[in-house]
């Protein structure tokens, strides 16, 4: 059961993606009052003020009550030289705005009750317009119109939206920090259970790890994660529940065991007490009341976006922890094998599945992100803002989320935020540990595998981010993460003459689970040929 259920969490974890948005702010007042709305512009087709200052106000006609498709029934007297409201209606941006240009308009704003969306128009129509234009919700008209009354005056301005924010840094921040201490728990486990039983430790199955030792069972490992991930897609609305439901469960009962071992290592009493024949651990109990309770919570107030992110990367950031303690590679073979075939996975997902879906969106996006995000949608380049309030949409509970800082139009068009998929942890992470690890088998006291790798991965994420801001569209991370971490790997075993027993891992079998080191105790860290270190 276990075992399926960490299928199903890591078969739909790998994705990162950022969304480039266009938004902008249109600021109404009538010389006494004023107030900001959401509005949606295309900044390569016309191009707005950067500040309040620079833009040009001009008073506001209301002509909502057309679609101006057309120039019949309107005086150019009535909007020569001022900006226009009227509803979007079926013609074309560009049918819209060309008309308005003819009539002396200096700005054309669309109402509309549904989406918006950045307009865009035939290459050829560009050149033909000079006028400002810009998407606005309808509601937002009706909410102005009373306050401000005929003497409504508009500016339109879209502050820099710059492209390298501090989420990046605390994403960044968030993940090397996940992968570094995750691998230490494991090499520090790993060290327990040799000191512990002389070199002997206990069986894998009674420590409740899983274990992956065998090539043709990461090859069907990594089967079953394509099939869950084409599942989700065309049943979604489905199954979004269910993994609701299973990340509740297993981020409760990492939080639990992370938290447990930190008031392990810093002492912390357990105090018991028994009920008839049962005992029971007073810390135990606590630390289950906080960890279910956080849970709960999240699942609970899983959509509200100013606040609960904070509970979903708790919660990520020990579920990844736990994963990576409990999760063994047995040997390097493994961890190329697994890394290669997952990397694999991560781009075919990403890159080549657009070409095969009706939407043109990748079957990673559109899991990762559900079925109604924005942005991506739209190739990275456009947005969709709805027009009015909409029940929220369900999304997975696999990636780690920060609000972007520098967001300037996040409190009117919505929040946004910086992603990246568990999987772009645990998947490196998983090789970290084995690291750890062998720096334990081998006794290395400056531990030179397990941080020439976290090196590793703190340059492949940074690559990583430089790619995405430049590229300006979300990348499959295991492209670059998987490349650096595999390579530094075999790189350090290389030059150190331990590539033999890095390659070979541990030199216990499965089924007796005899945990002999690789160097007897004592050793100093040298290689299995008896070279000088």
């Amino acid at each position: 059961m276990e075992r399926a259920v960490r299928l199903i969490i890591l078969s739909v974890i790998f994705s990162v993606s950022q969304i480039n948005c266009q938004e902008a702010i249109l600021h109404v007042s009538n010389g006494s009052t004023h107030k900001e709305y959401c509005i949606v512009h295309n900044h390569s087709w016309t191009p707005l003020s950067q500040t309040l200052d620079a833009a040009l106000q001009y008073p506001l006609v209301n002509m909502t009550g057309t679609v101006l498709c057309n120039n019949s029934g309107v005086s150019p007297d009535v909007v020569k030289g001022k900006a226009l409201v009227v509803m979007r209606g079926d013609c074309d941006f560009s049918q819209k705005a060309l008309v308005a240009q003819s009539l002396g308009a200096t700005t054309l704003l669309i109402a509309t009750n549904t989406f918006l969306i950045t307009p865009s128009a035939n290459d050829s129509e560009y050149s033909l317009i000079h006028i400002p234009l810009a998407l606005m919700r309808y509601r937002d008209f009706l909410e102005a119109q009373p306050e401000f009354g005929e003497g409504m005056q508009v500016k339109l301005y879209a502050p820099p939206h710059p492209k390298i924010d501090a989420s990046i840094a605390v994403m960044l921040l968030i993940a090397i920090v996940t992968v570094a201490l995750g691998g230490f728990w494991s090499g520090a486990c790993e060290r327990d259970r040799l000191n512990g039983d002389g070199g002997g430790g206990e069986s894998k199955a009674d420590s409740g790890e899983l274990f992956l030792y065998s090539p043709l069972k990461v090859v069907i490992f990594v089967a079953l994660m394509c099939g869950m991930l084409v599942l989700m897609y065309f049943f979604y609305n489905v199954l979004v529940y269910v993994i609701i439901a299973i990340f509740c469960l297993a981020s409760a009962s990492a939080l639990f065991s992370c938290l447990d071992a930190v008031m392990e290592k810093i002492g912390c009493g357990t105090g018991s007490f028994s009920i008839r024949s049962y005992n029971f651990s007073v810390r135990s109990l606590i630390l289950a009341a906080v960890c279910i309770s956080i849970a709960v919570v999240w699942g609970v107030y899983r959509n509200e976006d100013s606040w609960i992110w904070i509970l979903q990367d708790l919660l990520g950031i020990a579920f990844c922890l736990n994963f990576m303690k409990t999760i063994s590679l047995s040997n390097f073979k493994i961890c190329v094998i697994l890394l290669s075939l997952l990397l694999v996975y991560d781009v075919f997902f990403v890159f080549i599945t657009p070409f095969f879906t009706k939407n043109g969106v990748s079957i990673m996006v559109q899991v990762a992100l559900g079925p109604d995000a924005s942005g991506e949608k739209t190739q990275g380049n456009m947005v969709e803002v709805p027009a009015e309030p909409q029940a929220p949409s369900e999304k997975l509970p696999v990636v780690m989320r920060v609000p972007r800082f520098s967001a300037w139009a996040q409190n009117l068009c919505g929040m946004q935020f910086s992603i990246l998929g568990y999987g772009d942890i645990i998947v490196p992470g998983l090789l970290v540990a084995y690291c750890s690890r062998f720096d334990v088998w081998i006794n290395s006291s400056r531990k030179i595998y397990f941080v020439c790798c976290c090196i590793a991965y703190l340059l492949g994420m940074i690559v990583t981010f430089a790619v995405m801001l430049l590229s300006g569209m979300g990348q499959p991370a295991l492209l670059y993460l998987v490349p650096f971490t595999l390579i530094t790997s075999a790189v350090v075993a290389g030059c150190r003459g331990e590539m033999r027993q890095f390659w070979a891992g541990t030199t216990y079998e499965v089924l007796d689970s005899s945990r002999e080191p690789l160097l007897a105790e004592g050793k100093t860290d040298c290689s299995g040929e008896g070279q000088i270190c």
